[in-house]
């Protein structure tokens, strides 16, 4: 019998069961996922009302237990003792993949410093379901999670971004993506190219490529944003032949200040990174420049 085979013939090990579930689409589930989730002990889930509807539609009668962020700790230390008496334990977030901005990391570790065999059982994920049909690179990527709702935090992360070409790829939420698009378009220029998914696996799954301006346009003048997003993109290295070095930082910043509408302080920043300078050196040189002209 075919090794995979004899798998599926064996009743379920003891141990902990990190179960990757449709992100949209049922059909996504596979069939390892079912089988472990009928034969699991209990099923710890991030909302076992939403973990219901996928269960009753399967027709898996396995008990869940709540499994979130708020009861995270306790949760783990109740788990872990049941899995130290031989439990199979199953673990599930609302959609997609555990421990990947959802619930599962903690346990993970927990249960491998217990000496508890942990499972991956593979499936669907948002971001890696993005990536690659993007239509970016998918050599070398990031995965960022959530970007900080407060602005000023949001764009200090843009900032320090690497600028080598590698893909970052981040989740945002419907009502703060017009908001993460401003910041990235006062970052990376308005021609800065990004990718947006929206309902991915759903029946109005969507796709928008192109320059940050256009899609942030788009998006603004859309009267509802429904749906979580994946945001992506790809920072280019800055071109040191095509930084106006003739053209002092005073210069540069008040160009900048007129033709794109930034502040200051936002104009200073881009100037800096398309100089490969920091950005204190830079708001030196802008003071000794405005000094000389008084």
């Amino acid at each position: 019998m075919p090794e995979d085979r004899q798998a599926e013939a064996q009743p379920l090990a003891p141990g902990l069961y990190l179960v990757a579930t449709p992100i949209g689409n049922l059909e996504d589930i596979t069939l390892r996922a079912l089988r472990v989730l009928t034969s699991a002990d209990r099923i710890a889930c991030e909302d076992t009302r939403q973990t219901q509807k996928l269960l009753n539609h399967f027709a898996i009668r396995t008990p869940t237990v709540s499994y979130h962020m708020h009861n995270e700790a306790p949760r783990t230390v109740e788990l872990i003792e049941q899995l130290k008496h031989g439990a199979r334990i199953a673990v599930v977030s609302d959609a997609g993949t555990p421990g990947i901005a959802d619930p599962g990391s903690q346990i993970a570790a927990a249960a491998i410093a217990a000496g508890i065999p942990v499972y991956p059982i593979p499936g669907a994920n948002a971001a890696l379901s993005a990536l690659i049909a993007s239509g970016l690179s998918s050599e070398r990527f990031t995965f960022h999670g959530f970007l900080p709702a407060k602005e000023g935090q949001r764009r200090t992360v843009l900032e320090h971004l690497s600028r080598t070409g590698e893909t970052h790829i981040f989740y945002e939420a419907p009502h703060r993506i017009v908001g993460t698009l401003a910041d990235i378009e006062v970052t990376f220029g308005p021609d800065q190219p990004i990718v947006l998914a929206r309902e991915l696996t759903k029946l109005h799954e969507e796709f928008l490529r192109g320059p940050v301006s256009e899609l942030h346009a788009q998006l603004s003048a859309r009267q509802s944003i429904r749906g979580e997003f994946v945001l992506l993109l790809a920072p280019a290295a800055a071109d040191a032949a095509a930084s106006p070095r003739s053209q002092s930082i005073a210069a540069e910043v008040a160009a900048l200040m007129q033709s794109e509408n930034l502040t200051e302080k936002d104009a200073l920043k881009r100037v800096a990174r398309e100089r490969g300078i920091g950005k204190s050196e830079a708001y030196r040189e802008l003071q000794r420049e405005q000094n000389r002209l008084r």
